[in-house]
């Protein structure tokens, strides 16, 4: 690595202090913040950068399949730092591990400035993380994927510990006194699904059985959950691993004349009006579009300033369990589409 010389760090440093004061001097007078603040606004309403650095690429990639929303909160916040750190942003998904790779080999191909992806399923990424790391190109990882980013050469992980978020479920529905709970798990081989079920089977004083389920097909998914509710009416509680599954089990619960709470991992506008409603019963919440935000965000500070954090650990973006009590405070949050 490239040393930083002492002299220009003393003048970069004056520089950035010399910006700052002048910030601090500007807000004393309300009417100079105002006009601040009043002038930011006008810029990002506008799409315009609040830097003028380069106008670097960085690409996106992620498992998602078509029409998760929790993956569209998450581009939206890597939108919006986009916007503000002069990026040009580009994005692109696929819920099977093969076309993500390959994805991930066309925007090296491309020679964008940086990298962002998931690794949900970890064995079929390293070759394509790799390859970006050796030409040069900073990688970092998000939402899934914590154990292996280091190894895999990414300068850093942002998201959830999902053994941790498991736990905290588990204890979790350990307060709400239930006994037999339900861990439906809609993509086969992601690693952090597994996780999260584990986690809160760990943590959880009662039994914990996990049901497999096609999460491309939302008909089936509400079919194997009712049929599971139907056939064992001692199940009290079902977790499901994504908002959009949320519903199915709602639904399921109903036909099958369960009296079983229903809680979920993840948060969008259906789940907080759900959980207000007391539809559900609690949600964990990963803030997806802290995610994409700090993502670019963090790839923008790497370019700029070779800065790095974390400390060769996980930048921890959740869980914080949500109930009924947080639901109103977030919901104008989440119908806007940043929780």
């Amino acid at each position: 690595m490239t040393r930083l010389r002492t002299g220009g760090v003393r003048a970069a440093v004056g520089a950035v202090l010399a910006v700052a004061l002048t910030a601090a001097l500007a807000g004393c007078s309300s009417t100079g913040g105002k006009r601040a603040e009043d002038a930011r606004k006008a810029a990002a309403a506008q799409g315009k950068a609040a830097v003028n650095t380069p106008r670097w690429t960085f690409a996106m990639v992620t498992h998602s399949g078509d029409g998760d929303t929790f993956w569209d909160i998450v581009q939206n916040g890597a939108e919006q730092a986009a916007v503000k750190d002069n990026i040009n942003f580009l994005y692109a998904h696929s819920d099977e591990a093969q076309q993500q790779a390959q994805l991930i080999d066309s925007y090296i191909a491309k020679g964008v400035d940086g990298l962002i992806v998931t690794l949900a399923k970890p064995d079929a990424m390293k070759a394509a993380v790799d390859k970006a790391v050796k030409a040069g190109i900073p990688v970092i990882t998000v939402n899934s994927g914590s154990e292996q980013s280091k190894a895999f050469g990414a300068l850093t992980h942002i998201g959830q510990d999902e053994t941790v978020a498991g736990e905290a479920v588990g204890d979790e529905l350990d307060t709400r006194g239930k006994k037999k709970a339900l861990c439906v798990l809609h993509e086969q081989g992601n690693v952090g699904h597994e996780q999260r079920c584990a986690g809160a089977k760990k943590t959880f004083d009662g039994e914990m059985a996990n049901l497999y389920v096609d999460g491309t097909n939302m008909p089936d998914v509400q079919a194997s959950i009712e049929a599971k509710l139907q056939s064992d009416p001692e199940i009290d509680s079902v977790v499901t691993l994504g908002a959009p599954f949320a519903d199915a089990a709602v639904q399921a619960k109903e036909n099958a004349g369960s009296r079983a709470e229903i809680d979920t991992f993840d948060l969008n506008a259906k789940v907080a009006t759900a959980l207000a409603a007391g539809t559900l019963g609690f949600a964990v919440d990963q803030q997806p579009y802290l995610q994409g935000y700090e993502a670019v965000d963090l790839l923008w500070l790497y370019k700029y300033n070779a800065d790095v954090l974390g400390g060769g650990k996980p930048v921890l973006t959740g869980p914080q369990i949500i109930t009924k009590d947080d639901a109103a405070a977030l919901k104008g949050y989440a119908e806007r589409g940043t929780r």
